[in-house]
Parts: C-alpha cells; sequence; structure tokens
C-alpha cells in the first residue's frame, strides 16, 4: 500500500542574462574537436606499419577478416595482384615445359651416346 509523502520542490528561474552567465550552454561533451585537432589524431602510414609489426604475431594467419589472409586479398584486389598471378603461373608453366623438354632431349641425347657406343 502506497504511503502519502509530501514532496517540495524547488524551481529556480533565470533572466536571460544570468541564463548565459550562469548554464554552460557549449557542446564540449558530444566530441566536437578542432579540424587541427581531428588532424593530428589522424593515423598516419607510419603509425599503422608501426603498430601492425607490434601485432604482427598476434594477428591470425587466417580467416575472413581480422586476419593475413584478409589483408593480402583485399591489398592484392587493390594492386591488381591476380593479374600478376596470372602472369606468374603462365610463366611457372611455360618453365615446366621447357625443363620437360629439357629432359627429354637428354635422354635422347644419352640414347644416341648409348647407340653409337655399341656399334
Amino acid at each position: 500500500m502506497a504511503q502519502d509523502q509530501k514532496v517540495d520542490l524547488k524551481k529556480e528561474v533565470f533572466s536571460r542574462n544570468q541564463y548565459s552567465k550562469t548554464i554552460d550552454t557549449e557542446f564540449t561533451q558530444f566530441g566536437i574537436v578542432t579540424v587541427q585537432d581531428d588532424l593530428e589524431s589522424q593515423t598516419t602510414v607510419e603509425d599503422f606499419f608501426t603498430t601492425y609489426d607490434e601485432l604482427f604475431y598476434d594477428i591470425p594467419a587466417e580467416g575472413e577478416s581480422n586476419s593475413h589472409e584478409y589483408l593480402i586479398r583485399t591489398s592484392g584486389e587493390y594492386v591488381s595482384f591476380d593479374a600478376n598471378q596470372e602472369e606468374i603461373d603462365a610463366l611457372r608453366d611455360e618453365i615446366s615445359n621447357i625443363r620437360e623438354e629439357n629432359l627429354e632431349l637428354q635422354q635422347e641425347n644419352a640414347n644416341l651416346i648409348l647407340s653409337s657406343s655399341t656399334i
């Protein structure tokens, strides 16, 4: 059961002149910063790589985000790494074919040497 209690309210009213002198109307609590302060708080590329070096072994190797794999994938897309990778793969295939041809020629050469020595 609720009890009846008397509550005294006190209302303080300011005149226009008193209000501006008494109440702080600046927006200091909303995180408003000057352009200069904002620029100084920006992370530089040098800051990024310093932090990256410090966190290198804490970063997971694989993962959809926040991993070395993610960094490689997104950076690779940015610098057209896939286009370079296709060229690298084509050159590797060509090297592999040349090695196979070289091996075949060496085998032919060895066979010719063996056949000429038996004659």
